[in-house]
């Protein structure tokens, strides 16, 4: 078997054993609330909701095993998540399931955004000044990135939004201003994927691509500066060790210039540990856009979990959203590590050694 399959079998086999630990946890969690209250989590849409009769949520307990051992009930609850029977929200009036894909789009765009800030500006602005430690550059990268790791995301969106927002009045938060959005209803404006900034260029309206984009840029930056700042010193760090090293003088001595030797020969030493560095970040990405969705005003996949906790909690969106989180932060970093194997073999040779 190639070295890669086995790679991905084996990374496809450790996060199935995460995905499990965690939702046996998360399940766990959800036992110390009454039977009654567990059984809503398998109310299919149309039976009522908060509304359904006693009678009804006896049926459901015992038809589910909610009065069963731990396991038992785990294993029957999994199997309904596996076949997309993630219940019925009371809040949401609507499946669990569907109510997260449809809002998966808006969150998935300003991942998408924000890695395609931090990679490219953390790896320039790193290798940068790791080749001239003690330079102009240098300084005033250290200095940023100094900013960047010690404020905290919802501090720097406080300030974005006090700043460019209520005094300069120059962005604005949500994904579109009312005026734009009228324009848009009348101007029969199809949404194609849900995600906006791809839905306006599929319509041709490049002008609503650009106010979109103006939209993202407060949480886009509130998300990717952390993590530009531990990119970009990891990718200094890693030029600094390798500038002195004798291929590096052995190909300055054959002439070969300056920009050469940082763009064909330290850009290719600085790859694997930046790229544990982007997938760590995308991770934490994933994890940390919920808070600046909310902050923001984007109607991502964050909303679930804002209107179930509206007024009495709702097990069935909580649990939903707390699993389709997990989901989405293991299938990007399983994504990420073969990304990794594939673009540096001896991340797969060094697993499969374990």
């Amino acid at each position: 078997m190639p070295p890669l399959l086995q790679f991905i079998i084996r990374r496809l086999f450790y996060a199935l054993v995460s995905l499990i630990v965690i939702t046996m946890v998360l399940y766990a969690g959800v036992m110390l609330t009454p039977p009654e209250a567990r059984a809503r989590l398998y109310l299919p849409p149309g039976k009522g909701g908060e509304r359904a009769t006693e009678a009804f949520i006896n049926v459901l307990i015992e038809k589910y095993h909610l009065s069963d051992p731990y396991l038992v009930q785990y294993g029957y609850w999994a199997r309904g998540m596996l076949t997309g029977s993630w219940g019925y929200s009371p809040t949401l009036r609507a499946d669990v399931l569907t109510s997260l894909l449809q809002r998966t789009p808006p969150t998935l765009e300003l991942a998408f955004y924000s890695l395609l800030l931090l990679i490219p500006l953390g790896l320039i602005n790193g290798l940068a000044a790791g080749w001239r430690p003690g330079g102009l550059s240098d300084g005033v990268f250290r200095s940023l990135a100094f900013l960047g790791t010690s404020t905290p995301p919802f501090i720097l969106s406080m300030v974005l939004l006090s700043f460019l927002y209520v005094k300069l009045g120059w962005l604005q938060p949500g994904r579109l201003d009312v005026t734009t959005e009228i324009q848009l209803s009348r101007s029969g404006f199809v949404e194609y994927t849900g995600a906006l900034t791809l839905d306006c260029l599929l319509n041709g309206r490049f002008d609503v691509f650009l106010v979109a984009l103006k939209h993202l840029v407060m949480p886009v930056v509130t998300l990717s500066l952390f993590h530009w700042a531990t990119l970009g010193l990891i990718t200094r760090a890693t030029v600094m060790a390798e500038r002195n090293k004798e291929y590096i003088t052995a190909a300055r001595a054959r002439g070969v210039n300056e920009t050469r030797l940082v763009w064909r020969h330290a850009l290719r030493a600085i790859l694997a540990p930046s790229l544990t560095a982007i997938a760590l970040s995308a991770a934490s990405i994933m994890t940390g856009l919920f808070v600046v969705e909310i902050i923001f005003g984007l109607t991502g996949v964050s909303e679930v979990i804002v209107v179930s906790m509206r007024s009495d909690p709702d097990a069935p969106a909580a649990l939903g959203f707390a699993v389709y989180s997990v989901l989405m932060v293991l299938g990007l970093m399983f994504t990420l590590d073969v990304i990794q194997a594939i673009l540096d073999p001896r991340v797969r040779e060094e697993v499969l050694k374990s």
